[in-house]
């Protein structure tokens, strides 16, 4: 009697396990690389045409070249990821120097009167914020084949503080602007 119960709860659990994987590796890089693709259309909006095209070339490649293992990969993807981080960090502090005042958001008082003066607004605002750090976190769930030392200071010298003046940069472009931003990371 037990047997059919026990089969339907281990069927359930390979299920979600199998969606959380089929998550994970196939629909979570799919989706980074068309929103970074899609951003292109901020540039020029005749690239709209190439979106779908360019993303399944760069996701074919990317698969194509994950069967050569970690460190042939490493040897192209770090560089250019080192080159990334340095560029958008580069282009928040362009508009943190136009606009240093934007450096006050850290301020715990402003926090906490945004989520006094606007809960609806600040509810949301947490959601968004959310899914940035899932997001993050999605960046980092395939790293525990190197070791702790490396990533700490991958992150300490070059990630954590390029996303900081890349966001700072974000919010100083959006006041400049008076708020009417639509893309304000392709836009900066």
């Amino acid at each position: 009697n037990s047997f059919p119960t026990r089969s339907a709860v281990i069927l359930g659990i390979g299920i979600v396990g199998a969606s959380l994987f089929f998550g994970d590796a196939v629909i979570t890089p799919a989706i980074s690389v068309l929103s970074a693709v899609e951003g292109m259309n901020v540039v020029t909006p005749t690239f709209q045409p190439y979106v779908v095209p360019l993303t399944l070339a760069i996701l074919a490649i990317l698969f194509s070249a994950q069967r050569f293992g970690t460190g042939g990969v490493a040897l192209i993807f770090g560089p250019i990821t080192a080159v990334w981080f340095l560029a958008i960090g580069l282009s928040g502090l362009n508009h943190i120097i136009a606009d240093p005042e934007i450096l006050l958001a850290v301020s715990p008082h402003y926090i906490v009167a945004f989520l006094i003066n606007s809960p609806d607004v600040a509810f949301v605002t947490i959601g968004a914020i959310f899914l940035a750090v899932t997001g993050a976190e999605a960046l980092y769930a395939d790293l525990g084949h190197f070791g702790r030392k490396p990533i700490v200071l991958a992150w300490l010298a070059i990630v954590f503080p390029c996303l900081l003046l890349n966001y700072a940069g974000q919010g100083a472009f959006v006041l400049a602007k008076n708020g009417v931003v639509g893309h304000p990371f392709f836009e900066m």
